[in-house]
Protein backbone atom coordinates (compact mmCIF):
# COMPACT_ATOMS: atom_id res chain seq x y z
CA UNK A 1 0.00 0.00 0.00
CA UNK A 2 1.35 3.46 -0.92
CA UNK A 3 1.81 5.88 1.95
CA UNK A 4 -0.20 9.05 1.58
CA UNK A 5 1.25 10.98 4.52
CA UNK A 6 -2.26 11.56 5.87
CA UNK A 7 -2.54 8.53 8.15
CA UNK A 8 -2.14 8.85 11.94
CA UNK A 9 -0.47 5.41 11.90
CA UNK A 10 2.14 6.65 9.42
CA UNK A 11 2.86 9.64 11.63
CA UNK A 12 3.13 7.48 14.74
CA UNK A 13 5.69 5.32 12.96
CA UNK A 14 7.68 8.40 11.96
CA UNK A 15 7.84 9.53 15.59
CA UNK A 16 9.71 6.37 16.59
CA UNK A 17 13.48 6.34 16.81
CA UNK A 18 13.73 4.50 13.51
CA UNK A 19 11.31 6.91 11.83
CA UNK A 20 13.23 9.92 13.11
CA UNK A 21 16.47 8.47 11.77
CA UNK A 22 14.90 8.03 8.34
CA UNK A 23 13.60 11.60 8.31
CA UNK A 24 17.07 12.85 9.18
CA UNK A 25 18.55 10.90 6.25
CA UNK A 26 15.91 12.46 3.98
CA UNK A 27 16.34 15.97 5.36
CA UNK A 28 17.98 17.35 2.21
CA UNK A 29 17.19 14.57 -0.25
CA UNK A 30 17.07 15.24 -3.97
CA UNK A 31 13.66 14.25 -5.40
CA UNK A 32 15.37 13.33 -8.68
CA UNK A 33 17.30 10.61 -6.83
CA UNK A 34 14.33 9.40 -4.81
CA UNK A 35 13.87 6.03 -6.50
CA UNK A 36 17.47 4.96 -5.92
CA UNK A 37 17.38 6.29 -2.39
CA UNK A 38 14.15 4.45 -1.61
CA UNK A 39 15.60 1.20 -2.94
CA UNK A 40 18.65 1.57 -0.73
CA UNK A 41 16.66 2.48 2.39
CA UNK A 42 14.29 -0.46 1.98
CA UNK A 43 17.21 -2.83 2.43
CA UNK A 44 17.45 -1.82 6.09
CA UNK A 45 13.99 -0.51 6.96
CA UNK A 46 10.38 -1.68 6.46
CA UNK A 47 9.00 -0.60 3.10
CA UNK A 48 5.87 1.09 4.57
CA UNK A 49 8.02 3.18 6.90
CA UNK A 50 10.32 4.22 4.07
CA UNK A 51 7.30 5.22 1.97
CA UNK A 52 5.86 7.24 4.84
CA UNK A 53 9.18 8.98 5.44
CA UNK A 54 9.59 9.83 1.76
CA UNK A 55 6.06 11.20 1.61
CA UNK A 56 6.70 13.35 4.68
CA UNK A 57 10.03 14.56 3.28
CA UNK A 58 8.28 15.68 0.09
CA UNK A 59 5.64 17.53 2.10
CA UNK A 60 8.30 19.27 4.17
CA UNK A 61 10.00 20.51 1.04
CA UNK A 62 6.70 21.89 -0.28
CA UNK A 63 5.90 23.45 3.09
CA UNK A 64 9.20 25.35 3.29
CA UNK A 65 7.67 28.17 1.22
CA UNK A 66 5.11 28.74 3.99
CA UNK A 67 6.96 27.73 7.14
CA UNK A 68 10.63 28.40 6.38
CA UNK A 69 13.14 26.49 8.48
CA UNK A 70 10.39 25.24 10.81
CA UNK A 71 9.16 22.99 7.99
CA UNK A 72 12.20 20.76 8.51
CA UNK A 73 10.92 19.83 11.98
CA UNK A 74 7.19 19.86 11.36
CA UNK A 75 4.74 17.18 10.20
CA UNK A 76 2.24 17.65 7.41
CA UNK A 77 -0.66 16.10 5.58
CA UNK A 78 -1.25 16.90 1.88
CA UNK A 79 -4.31 19.01 2.73
CA UNK A 80 -2.38 20.61 5.57
CA UNK A 81 0.29 21.93 3.23
CA UNK A 82 -2.32 23.27 0.81
CA UNK A 83 -4.60 24.92 3.35
CA UNK A 84 -2.27 26.12 6.11
CA UNK A 85 -1.77 29.81 6.70
CA UNK A 86 1.63 31.14 5.68
CA UNK A 87 3.71 31.54 8.85
CA UNK A 88 4.27 35.30 8.36
CA UNK A 89 0.52 35.88 8.12
CA UNK A 90 -0.28 33.64 11.08
CA UNK A 91 2.35 35.41 13.20
CA UNK A 92 0.94 38.80 12.30
CA UNK A 93 -2.57 37.70 13.25
CA UNK A 94 -1.34 36.19 16.52
CA UNK A 95 0.34 39.46 17.45
CA UNK A 96 -2.86 41.30 16.69
CA UNK A 97 -4.77 38.98 19.02
CA UNK A 98 -2.12 39.56 21.69
CA UNK A 99 -2.41 43.34 21.28
CA UNK A 100 -6.13 43.01 22.04
CA UNK A 101 -5.27 41.42 25.37
CA UNK A 102 -6.33 37.94 24.30
CA UNK A 103 -4.78 35.15 26.39
CA UNK A 104 -6.90 32.10 25.45
CA UNK A 105 -8.06 31.26 21.92
CA UNK A 106 -10.29 28.49 20.61
CA UNK A 107 -8.79 27.65 17.19
CA UNK A 108 -11.63 25.94 15.35
CA UNK A 109 -10.74 23.94 12.23
CA UNK A 110 -7.12 24.05 13.40
CA UNK A 111 -5.72 21.63 10.81
CA UNK A 112 -2.06 20.75 11.33
CA UNK A 113 -1.69 23.62 13.79
CA UNK A 114 -0.07 26.41 11.79
CA UNK A 115 -2.14 29.17 13.39
CA UNK A 116 -2.08 27.50 16.82
CA UNK A 117 1.72 27.50 16.76
CA UNK A 118 1.84 31.20 15.93
CA UNK A 119 -0.64 31.99 18.69
CA UNK A 120 1.38 29.96 21.20
CA UNK A 121 4.58 31.75 20.21
CA UNK A 122 2.78 35.01 21.00
CA UNK A 123 2.19 33.69 24.53
CA UNK A 124 -1.45 32.71 23.98
CA UNK A 125 -2.99 29.46 25.22
CA UNK A 126 -4.72 27.60 22.40
CA UNK A 127 -7.32 24.88 22.09
CA UNK A 128 -6.91 23.58 18.52
CA UNK A 129 -9.95 21.64 17.31
CA UNK A 130 -10.30 19.59 14.14
CA UNK A 131 -12.28 16.51 13.15
CA UNK A 132 -9.52 15.05 10.95
CA UNK A 133 -7.52 12.52 12.99
CA UNK A 134 -4.43 12.87 10.80
CA UNK A 135 -4.48 16.66 11.11
CA UNK A 136 -4.85 16.41 14.88
CA UNK A 137 -1.94 13.98 15.10
CA UNK A 138 0.20 16.34 13.03
CA UNK A 139 -0.81 19.34 15.17
CA UNK A 140 0.22 17.53 18.37
CA UNK A 141 3.51 16.47 16.82
CA UNK A 142 4.18 20.00 15.60
CA UNK A 143 3.53 21.55 18.99
CA UNK A 144 5.94 19.05 20.54
CA UNK A 145 8.58 19.52 17.84
CA UNK A 146 8.59 23.29 18.34
CA UNK A 147 8.47 23.14 22.14
CA UNK A 148 4.95 24.57 22.42
CA UNK A 149 2.99 21.65 23.87
CA UNK A 150 2.51 23.52 27.14
CA UNK A 151 0.40 26.16 25.37
CA UNK A 152 -1.38 24.05 22.74
CA UNK A 153 -4.10 21.52 23.47
CA UNK A 154 -5.28 19.56 20.42
CA UNK A 155 -8.74 18.05 20.45
CA UNK A 156 -10.33 15.86 17.79
CA UNK A 157 -13.97 16.93 17.66
CA UNK A 158 -16.70 18.53 15.58
CA UNK A 159 -16.25 22.27 16.07
CA UNK A 160 -20.01 22.66 16.56
CA UNK A 161 -19.74 20.62 19.75
CA UNK A 162 -17.03 22.73 21.38
CA UNK A 163 -17.94 25.08 24.23
CA UNK A 164 -16.01 28.31 23.66
CA UNK A 165 -17.52 30.27 26.54
CA UNK A 166 -14.31 30.26 28.59
CA UNK A 167 -12.12 31.73 25.84
CA UNK A 168 -11.12 35.33 25.16
CA UNK A 169 -11.33 34.82 21.42
CA UNK A 170 -12.35 32.42 18.69
CA UNK A 171 -10.46 31.87 15.46
CA UNK A 172 -12.20 29.96 12.67
CA UNK A 173 -10.51 28.84 9.46
CA UNK A 174 -13.19 26.95 7.49
CA UNK A 175 -12.18 24.56 4.73
CA UNK A 176 -12.48 26.37 1.41
CA UNK A 177 -11.45 23.57 -0.90
CA UNK A 178 -13.53 20.65 -2.12
CA UNK A 179 -13.40 17.75 -4.47
CA UNK A 180 -10.76 15.08 -4.60
CA UNK A 181 -7.74 15.96 -2.50
CA UNK A 182 -9.41 19.18 -1.37
CA UNK A 183 -7.94 21.04 -4.34
CA UNK A 184 -11.04 22.65 -5.84
CA UNK A 185 -11.55 26.15 -4.48
CA UNK A 186 -14.96 27.03 -3.01
CA UNK A 187 -16.16 30.57 -3.64
CA UNK A 188 -19.58 30.52 -1.94
CA UNK A 189 -19.03 31.35 1.77
CA UNK A 190 -22.02 29.19 2.68
CA UNK A 191 -20.29 26.21 1.04
CA UNK A 192 -17.34 26.50 3.42
CA UNK A 193 -16.98 23.74 5.99
CA UNK A 194 -18.36 24.91 8.37
CA UNK A 195 -20.47 27.56 6.56
CA UNK A 196 -19.66 31.23 7.10
CA UNK A 197 -23.03 31.79 8.78
CA UNK A 198 -22.12 29.26 11.48
CA UNK A 199 -18.70 30.85 11.97
CA UNK A 200 -20.29 34.31 12.32
CA UNK A 201 -22.61 33.04 15.05
CA UNK A 202 -19.64 31.48 16.85
CA UNK A 203 -17.79 34.82 16.56
CA UNK A 204 -20.70 36.75 18.04
CA UNK A 205 -20.57 34.66 21.21
CA UNK A 206 -16.92 35.59 21.96
CA UNK A 207 -15.37 38.88 23.14
CA UNK A 208 -13.09 38.82 20.10
CA UNK A 209 -13.02 36.67 16.98
CA UNK A 210 -11.31 36.35 13.61
CA UNK A 211 -12.76 34.39 10.72
CA UNK A 212 -10.43 33.56 7.85
CA UNK A 213 -12.18 33.76 4.48
CA UNK A 214 -11.23 33.80 0.82
CA UNK A 215 -9.91 37.18 -0.38
CA UNK A 216 -12.57 37.21 -3.08
CA UNK A 217 -15.41 37.39 -0.55
CA UNK A 218 -18.07 39.89 -1.74
CA UNK A 219 -18.21 42.98 0.43
CA UNK A 220 -21.96 42.52 0.81
CA UNK A 221 -21.28 39.14 2.50
CA UNK A 222 -19.34 40.84 5.31
CA UNK A 223 -21.47 41.25 8.46
CA UNK A 224 -22.07 44.87 9.47
CA UNK A 225 -20.42 44.43 12.86
CA UNK A 226 -17.23 42.96 11.40
CA UNK A 227 -14.00 44.65 10.42
CA UNK A 228 -12.81 43.19 7.12
CA UNK A 229 -9.05 42.96 6.61
CA UNK A 230 -7.35 41.89 3.41
CA UNK A 231 -3.78 40.66 3.85
CA UNK A 232 -1.05 40.43 1.25
CA UNK A 233 2.37 38.91 1.81
CA UNK A 234 5.27 39.71 -0.48
CA UNK A 235 2.83 41.38 -2.87
CA UNK A 236 0.42 38.43 -3.16
CA UNK A 237 -3.03 38.60 -1.58
CA UNK A 238 -3.28 35.62 0.77
CA UNK A 239 -6.54 35.94 2.65
CA UNK A 240 -9.25 38.09 4.12
CA UNK A 241 -10.14 38.07 7.82
CA UNK A 242 -13.37 39.17 9.44
CA UNK A 243 -12.61 40.61 12.90
CA UNK A 244 -15.25 40.90 15.61
CA UNK A 245 -14.85 43.14 18.64
CA UNK A 246 -12.45 45.56 16.93
CA UNK A 247 -13.75 48.20 14.46
CA UNK A 248 -17.27 47.42 13.18
CA UNK A 249 -17.75 48.21 9.51
CA UNK A 250 -14.11 49.10 8.91
CA UNK A 251 -12.14 47.99 5.88
CA UNK A 252 -8.39 47.45 6.18
CA UNK A 253 -5.55 46.45 3.84
CA UNK A 254 -2.46 44.99 5.48
CA UNK A 255 0.75 44.47 3.55
CA UNK A 256 3.37 42.13 4.98
CA UNK A 257 6.85 41.49 3.61
CA UNK A 258 7.70 38.06 2.26
CA UNK A 259 9.55 37.18 5.47
CA UNK A 260 8.14 37.06 8.97
CA UNK A 261 6.31 40.13 10.24
CA UNK A 262 6.03 40.51 13.99
CA UNK A 263 4.40 43.76 15.09
CA UNK A 264 4.92 44.47 18.76
CA UNK A 265 2.09 42.97 20.82
CA UNK A 266 2.13 46.06 23.04
CA UNK A 267 0.92 48.27 20.18
CA UNK A 268 -2.54 47.91 18.62
CA UNK A 269 -3.07 48.55 14.94
CA UNK A 270 -3.25 52.20 13.94
CA UNK A 271 -6.44 54.00 12.95
CA UNK A 272 -5.12 55.07 9.55
CA UNK A 273 -2.28 54.38 7.16
CA UNK A 274 0.73 53.49 9.24
CA UNK A 275 3.79 51.30 9.41
CA UNK A 276 3.30 48.36 11.75
CA UNK A 277 5.55 48.40 14.84
CA UNK A 278 7.44 45.36 13.51
CA UNK A 279 7.27 45.13 9.73
CA UNK A 280 4.70 45.78 7.04
CA UNK A 281 2.01 48.42 6.70
CA UNK A 282 -1.69 48.65 7.47
CA UNK A 283 -4.21 51.02 5.83
CA UNK A 284 -7.59 51.62 7.45
CA UNK A 285 -10.16 52.96 5.02
CA UNK A 286 -11.64 56.42 5.55
CA UNK A 287 -14.79 55.75 3.51
CA UNK A 288 -13.70 58.02 0.68
CA UNK A 289 -15.59 58.25 -2.62
CA UNK A 290 -13.67 57.32 -5.77
CA UNK A 291 -11.71 60.28 -7.16
CA UNK A 292 -12.66 61.70 -10.51
CA UNK A 293 -10.76 60.20 -13.48
CA UNK A 294 -8.39 62.36 -15.46
CA UNK A 295 -5.55 62.28 -17.99
CA UNK A 296 -2.49 60.11 -17.46
CA UNK A 297 0.22 62.07 -15.70
CA UNK A 298 3.92 61.41 -15.41
CA UNK A 299 3.47 58.82 -12.67
CA UNK A 300 1.24 55.77 -12.47
CA UNK A 301 0.52 53.94 -9.21
CA UNK A 302 -0.47 50.29 -9.13
CA UNK A 303 -2.14 49.64 -5.74
CA UNK A 304 -1.34 46.41 -3.92
CA UNK A 305 -3.90 43.67 -4.40
CA UNK A 306 -5.00 43.90 -0.76
CA UNK A 307 -5.76 47.60 -1.28
CA UNK A 308 -7.82 46.79 -4.37
CA UNK A 309 -9.72 43.97 -2.64
CA UNK A 310 -10.47 46.22 0.33
CA UNK A 311 -11.79 48.96 -2.01
CA UNK A 312 -9.24 51.44 -0.69
CA UNK A 313 -7.87 52.73 -3.99
CA UNK A 314 -9.38 56.13 -3.20
CA UNK A 315 -7.36 56.27 0.04
CA UNK A 316 -4.15 55.67 -1.91
CA UNK A 317 -5.17 58.30 -4.47
CA UNK A 318 -5.58 60.84 -1.68
CA UNK A 319 -2.14 59.94 -0.29
CA UNK A 320 -0.40 60.64 -3.60
CA UNK A 321 -2.64 63.48 -4.76
CA UNK A 322 -3.77 61.40 -7.70
CA UNK A 323 -6.75 60.54 -9.86
CA UNK A 324 -8.03 57.45 -11.63
CA UNK A 325 -7.16 56.85 -15.27
CA UNK A 326 -10.60 55.26 -15.77
CA UNK A 327 -13.64 54.92 -13.50
CA UNK A 328 -13.43 51.12 -13.71
CA UNK A 329 -9.66 50.61 -13.40
CA UNK A 330 -7.64 50.47 -10.18
CA UNK A 331 -4.72 52.52 -11.52
CA UNK A 332 -3.98 55.93 -10.02
CA UNK A 333 -2.07 58.62 -11.87
CA UNK A 334 -0.41 61.79 -10.62
CA UNK A 335 1.89 64.52 -11.88
CA UNK A 336 4.45 64.10 -9.08
CA UNK A 337 6.00 61.15 -7.27
CA UNK A 338 4.84 60.62 -3.69
CA UNK A 339 6.27 57.44 -2.16
CA UNK A 340 3.66 55.11 -0.66
CA UNK A 341 4.01 51.52 0.58
CA UNK A 342 0.53 50.73 -0.71
CA UNK A 343 1.27 50.99 -4.43
CA UNK A 344 4.07 50.43 -6.92
CA UNK A 345 4.96 53.56 -8.86
CA UNK A 346 5.96 53.77 -12.55
CA UNK A 347 7.29 56.69 -14.51
CA UNK A 348 5.27 56.86 -17.72
CA UNK A 349 7.08 57.87 -20.90
CA UNK A 350 4.44 57.03 -23.50
CA UNK A 351 0.65 56.79 -23.62
CA UNK A 352 -0.40 54.93 -26.78
CA UNK A 353 -3.61 53.50 -28.19
CA UNK A 354 -3.47 49.72 -28.14
CA UNK A 355 -1.49 48.65 -31.22
CA UNK A 356 1.11 45.88 -30.95
CA UNK A 357 2.82 46.80 -34.22
CA UNK A 358 3.38 50.31 -32.96
CA UNK A 359 4.61 48.95 -29.62
CA UNK A 360 7.03 46.61 -31.37
CA UNK A 361 8.48 49.48 -33.37
CA UNK A 362 8.85 51.67 -30.29
CA UNK A 363 10.63 48.95 -28.30
CA UNK A 364 12.97 48.18 -31.20
CA UNK A 365 13.81 51.88 -31.54
CA UNK A 366 14.72 52.03 -27.84
CA UNK A 367 16.60 48.74 -27.75
CA UNK A 368 14.31 47.13 -25.18
CA UNK A 369 15.07 43.46 -24.61
CA UNK A 370 13.90 43.09 -21.02
CA UNK A 371 10.16 43.67 -21.14
CA UNK A 372 7.73 43.47 -18.22
CA UNK A 373 4.10 43.34 -19.28
CA UNK A 374 1.34 44.02 -16.76
CA UNK A 375 -2.37 44.34 -17.31
CA UNK A 376 -5.47 45.61 -15.59
CA UNK A 377 -8.73 45.82 -17.50
CA UNK A 378 -7.32 44.24 -20.67
CA UNK A 379 -8.21 40.89 -22.22
CA UNK A 380 -4.78 40.57 -23.85
CA UNK A 381 -2.39 38.21 -22.05
CA UNK A 382 1.16 39.42 -21.28
CA UNK A 383 2.67 36.26 -22.81
CA UNK A 384 0.95 37.04 -26.11
CA UNK A 385 2.40 40.56 -26.11
CA UNK A 386 5.94 39.33 -25.47
CA UNK A 387 5.60 36.69 -28.18
CA UNK A 388 4.42 39.17 -30.78
CA UNK A 389 6.76 42.10 -30.09
CA UNK A 390 9.87 39.88 -29.62
CA UNK A 391 11.89 42.38 -27.55
CA UNK A 392 15.61 42.57 -28.23
CA UNK A 393 18.30 44.83 -26.86
CA UNK A 394 20.08 45.85 -23.66
CA UNK A 395 17.42 48.13 -22.19
CA UNK A 396 14.38 47.43 -20.01
CA UNK A 397 10.82 48.76 -20.03
CA UNK A 398 7.42 48.09 -18.52
CA UNK A 399 4.22 48.04 -20.54
CA UNK A 400 0.89 48.33 -18.77
CA UNK A 401 -2.13 47.20 -20.79
CA UNK A 402 -5.25 48.94 -19.55
CA UNK A 403 -8.05 51.33 -20.38
CA UNK A 404 -7.88 55.11 -20.23
CA UNK A 405 -11.22 56.89 -20.36
CA UNK A 406 -12.72 53.68 -21.72
CA UNK A 407 -10.22 53.21 -24.57
CA UNK A 408 -7.75 50.27 -24.75
CA UNK A 409 -4.35 51.84 -24.03
CA UNK A 410 -0.68 50.93 -23.68
CA UNK A 411 1.32 52.80 -21.03
CA UNK A 412 5.07 52.50 -21.47
CA UNK A 413 7.45 53.35 -18.68
CA UNK A 414 9.71 52.05 -15.93
CA UNK A 415 9.47 51.44 -12.19
CA UNK A 416 10.17 54.50 -10.07
CA UNK A 417 13.84 54.81 -9.17
CA UNK A 418 15.17 52.82 -12.13
CA UNK A 419 15.55 55.66 -14.58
Amino acid sequence: MTATADSPDDLAALLTEEGQALLEVLRDHDPAQELALATRLRRDHPAPLVSAALAQARLRQRAAAKFGEDARRMYFTPNGVEQSTRAAVAEYRARRFAALGVRRVADLCGGIGGDALALARAGIEVLAVDRDPAACAAARANAAALGLSGLVEVRRADVAEVDTSGFDAVFVDPARRGGRGGRGRIFDPEAYSPPLSWAVEAARRAPFAALKVAPGIPHEAVPEEAEAEWVSCGGDVKEAVLWFGTAPGARRATLLPAGHALPDAAHPLPDAAHALPGAGHSLLGAGLPDPEPGPVGRWLYEPDGAVVRAHLVADVARQVGGRLIDPTIAYVTADSLVPTPYASAYEITDVLPFNLKRLKALLRERGVGVLTVKKRGSAVEPEEVRRRVRPQGPNAATVLLTRVAGAPTMLVGRPAGTG
